[in-house]
């Protein structure tokens, strides 16, 4: 997994309220990587979840729905 480091701002989140992980919607690569990782018996950082520091946190949970590079565009205006 990555660290806990926001992917807007880069602050590292040194407690859980501090903001979290959002998981995104699945694009058909993050599919195909989830099964390659599942077959093969691997762990890793999801390319569809980010780190979000507790300012940016509420805002990206509300476009989870969204794949992330979706999500990040509107997230970086």
């Amino acid at each position: 997994m990555k660290p806990p480091v926001c992917i807007i701002c880069d602050k590292r989140l040194d407690y859980p309220d501090e903001g979290g992980l959002i998981y995104f919607k699945k694009r058909a690569s993050d599919r195909e990587w989830k099964e390659r990782m599942e077959r093969d018996g691997m762990v890793g950082h999801p390319p569809f979840a980010e780190w979000f520091c507790e300012k940016h946190y509420k805002r990206a949970l509300k476009l989870k729905d969204l794949t992330k590079d979706k999500a990040m565009k509107q997230l970086q205006i």
